[in-house]
């Protein structure tokens, strides 16, 4: 398949450097999702809630040009294994795309990565035997810890999704760090008399259960990865939480970074071959 074919071109969110953050973040719907920066017509980067919010701590009223992520660059070229590296590597889930001649041509994101892989038979594989395979802890908290507990999780294990459970282990939610978002870039105090500073600190303070989203898309074992990746492409999501047969206790979550990387997994020798062949003409050429 050819990037051409999945390559996005309209309704891309486009946004000059001078507007501020709050604005920026308040278009986009996960922290996976990117607005695209350009003065007139030349790309200068992205702003992307994990870059703005999680790895760096920048207050709503920074302009975006003081805030930019360089993505890494698509190239038409670019074998799909490739592509998955980098969107693995960037966590984020819409990239550029340049034709040779570095112009901007539009962006490819998972979405319609996932709109190809659905119908590949590498996928046609049930839940239980992927998890047997590539099995990982599930990071879950309990809906009465704290938003400042849930933050440290979110950036010491690296992730944006928490499962919510109550004592028993039932589950009882889902808390993305896009739903806490809006309180964080808030700033710490308001140029007038208020009360902000009370307000915000007070917001580390809440429970679990008063952001996170009750309606959860699940699974049990017994489906395929095909089934998980029809559901995030039906319900725009970016995981299903595989629970087991009495469909109260989370076992596990698979995300799209988990399809993406079964995707390296399975053709990772064909790409392989393409690095070396591209090598080996470059020393051919080199010795000739």
């Amino acid at each position: 398949m050819r990037l051409l074919n999945i390559l996005k071109t309209e309704n891309i969110i486009k946004l000059s450097p001078d507007v501020n953050l709050s604005k920026a973040l308040s278009q986009l719907t996960t922290s996976h999702d990117a607005a695209f920066i350009f003065d007139k017509d030349k790309f200068l980067g992205v702003i992307n809630p994990y870059y703005c919010t999680i790895k760096n701590s920048y207050p709503g009223n920074t302009k975006v040009s003081s805030c930019l992520f360089h993505p890494p660059k698509i190239y038409l070229n670019y074998p799909l294994v490739k592509v998955c590296h980098l969107f693995i590597q960037s966590k984020v889930h819409y990239l550029p795309v340049f034709n040779l001649d570095e112009k901007f041509l539009g962006i490819i994101s998972v979405r319609r990565l996932f709109s190809y892989f659905k119908n590949l038979p590498i996928f046609k594989i049930k839940i239980d035997d992927f998890f047997k395979r590539h099995w990982k802890p599930l990071i879950t908290i309990n809906q009465e810890s704290s938003i400042k507990e849930a933050l440290t999780l979110f950036k010491t294990k690296k992730i944006s999704k928490l499962v919510v459970v109550d004592f028993q282990g039932n589950l009882r939610g889902i808390l993305s760090y896009y739903d806490l978002i809006d309180f964080i870039v808030a700033p710490k105090e308001k140029e007038k008399k208020g009360d902000r500073i009370g307000i915000k600190g007070s917001f580390y303070n809440f429970h679990v259960k008063k952001f996170m989203k009750n309606y959860v898309l699940t699974m049990n074992k017994d489906k395929y990865l095909t089934d998980v990746i029809e559901v995030i492409l039906n319900k725009k999501i970016g995981s299903v939480v595989i629970v087991d047969n009495n469909n109260k206790r989370p076992t596990n979550i698979i995300t799209s970074q988990d399809i993406l990387k079964f995707y390296i997994e399975k053709n990772q020798n064909d790409f392989f071959k393409l690095v070396s062949s591209k090598i080996g003409q470059l020393l051919l050429k080199k010795d000739t």
